[in-house]
């Protein structure tokens, strides 16, 4: 890679970089934000806060089980590796700060025999994972391998186990797991650890994945797609929450472990504005067909315009980790004033080609795979979900129900109905049928004054039941789907009001009243423990057709401690 030792040739653009300015640079090309390789050591003190990088104590010596020889005994290659490398073995871990918040790392290091998972480096991996558990802090791995060390046979294999028995464990304890994904990682190491963190993230052009292209090429003899198992790659496929470069790295990720370590209620015993509306009679007649046009106004707030006017410290996550990332759905973690949050909502757009790039917020599969792996997220780290609601409904295509459409939504209301967190959602827009349900199923609903809910659109109920579509404003009158009429019926727990001429009128006003709704909300519902909150809301939603004599089981019967599924 070095022409001479004060400088380097870049293998993206070829570029011959001055070494110095390259290290100033954190290994990435000036001419084209490649990126070099780091070291476990470069790593660590990419990611620590000043002074606060200390070494885990953790010596493990590497062994050889199998007496393992290739023309060269392991034993030498062992020896080899340490003294090109000046490291005991393929993984550095400490302790350190990112953004003031403590944490445990792993850091691996390709130049130590490809960054392969031996005994030792699963033995080190665990145990980090272990004082990370023990101390109830972050871990934060950063990968870079060839896979599982062969000399070192089935007792390398193990290490896959082993070190994902380990992530389980942080999982079981509440505690944020984050995986950096650098450039190459493959086989053993993606098949394990790699892969289990609640976010993950990869660096710009990392590679990735089980079976590296070569192997693919030789052994199934497959042509490879453009950009095969790159970082993004595997970002639009949905397998990664985020691609960023090293230069925004360590702010990221001190933003995600605030938001996902703070347990501030401080927020909560404070006075909180209280703009909902609760009475029907207090809510403004409108015409049903005339909320149904306003709430498809193109140029009403969509979740984006919500999320960017309402939070504070927001960050995007993509991807169900099953190989898709619906653009109609959105959501990620942030704060609300002082309380963290999962926030998770339908996606439409402005312009037509936004419409089109989203879908017309019409969820696949995908979409609600991702929401509901955020709502697990939320679960896991103790915090409040938040939804909001515009969609025409869930995608109807061939390729939505070829990936278990139903099976999607009905998974996902069950997940909402037994979450041990806080949930509230507000309808924004367009609240049409069960793609609009599945997000919905929360403690508190609440919609806009120019909003509307219904179980199908009013031009589909008007195919149906008028054999007309040109019935929809006498479909939309008799569905009731308008706020007032929601709130009368109790399918609504409140109404949000808009500022004079709507939500299209003056985003930032209508984003100011949301905030505000959700933040009392939220602190109405703080004080709740999981099993009051899932047993409220299962009555919630048990008494909807129950008849007016219905006298619903106690609390506690309604409820489950085994929270989300």
């Amino acid at each position: 890679m070095s022409a001479r030792p004060d400088w380097a040739l870049c293998r993206h653009c070829r570029a011959v970089v001055y070494a110095k300015r390259l290290a100033r640079n954190h290994g990435v090309c000036p001419q084209c934000g490649g990126c070099f390789p780091l070291t476990a050591q470069e790593w660590l003190d990419l990611l620590a806060d000043r002074d606060s990088l200390r070494p885990l104590d953790c010596e493990v010596a590497s062994a050889d089980p199998l007496g393992f020889t290739d023309g060269v005994p392991y034993a030498d290659r062992l020896a080899q590796a340490r003294a090109a490398t000046g490291m005991p073995e393929a993984v550095l871990c400490a302790r350190l700060s990112i953004g003031d918040t403590p944490a445990i790392v792993a850091a691996m290091d390709f130049r130590f025999m490809g960054g392969s998972l031996s005994g030792a480096v699963g033995e080190l991996i665990t145990r980090a994972a272990e004082t990370a558990l023990a101390e109830r802090l972050p871990l934060i791995t950063v990968t870079a391998s060839g896979g599982v060390r062969m000399q070192e046979g089935v007792v390398g294999l193990m290490q896959m186990a082993k070190t994902a028995q380990a992530m389980q464990q942080l999982d079981e304890a509440g505690l944020i797991t984050v995986c950096v994904i650098t450039d190459p990682t493959y086989g053993g190491v993606a098949a394990s650890y790699a892969m289990l963190g609640d976010i993950v993230i990869a660096e710009p052009g990392a590679r990735f994945g089980f079976a590296g292209p070569r192997v693919i090429a030789q052994t199934i003899k497959q042509e490879l797609p453009p950009g095969f198992q790159t970082a993004e790659f595997l970002l639009e496929r949905g397998f990664v929450d985020l691609v960023s470069p090293r230069s925004a790295l360590r702010e990221r990720l001190g933003r995600i472990l605030s938001v996902g370590g703070r347990r501030d209620t401080a927020a909560n015993v404070c006075p909180v504005e209280q703009v909902v509306i609760r009475e029907p009679d207090q809510v403004a007649e409108q015409d049903a067909w005339d909320a149904v046009r306003r709430a498809r106004h193109i140029g009403r707030p969509t979740t984006s315009d919500y999320f960017r006017l309402i939070l504070d410290d927001f960050e995007e996550l993509h991807g169900d980790r099953v190989g898709g990332d619906c653009p109609a759905i959105i959501g990620g973690v942030g704060r609300i004033g002082r309380d963290s949050v999962v926030v998770i909502g339908h996606e439409k757009g402005h312009t037509p080609a936004d419409l089109a790039a989203h879908n017309f917020g019409m969820p696949n599969p995908a979409g609600y795979r991702k929401a509901a792996r955020l709502m697990r997220l939320a679960a896991k780290w103790g915090l409040p979900v938040v939804t909001l609601v515009d969609t025409p409904g869930a995608y109807p295509g061939v390729d939505a129900e070829l990936q278990g459409q139903a099976t999607v939504i009905a998974e996902t209301l069950r997940l909402m109905g037994a979450l041990p967190v806080p949930l509230v959602t507000v309808v924004t827009g367009e609240g049409c049928s069960g793609g609009a349900l599945a997000i919905a199923v929360a403690d508190r609903v609440l919609i806009m004054e120019n909003a509307i809910y219904t179980v199908i659109s009013p031009e589909g109920c008007a195919a149906i039941l008028w054999k007309d579509s040109s019935a929809a404003p006498t479909a939309a009158r008799a569905l009731r789907v308008d706020a007032r009429s929601l709130l009368s019926l109790g399918v609504v727990d409140g109404v949000v009001p808009e500022p004079a001429g709507g939500a299209e009128a003056d985003q930032a006003a209508a984003a100011a009243l949301v905030r505000a709704a959700i933040r009392a909300e939220l602190s109405d519902l703080a004080s709740r423990d999981p099993g009051r909150l899932v047993a409220e809301r299962r009555a919630r939603f048990r008494r909807f057709g129950a008849g007016p004599g219905y006298a619903p089981q106690s609390a506690a019967a309604l409820s489950h401690p085994g929270g989300a599924q």
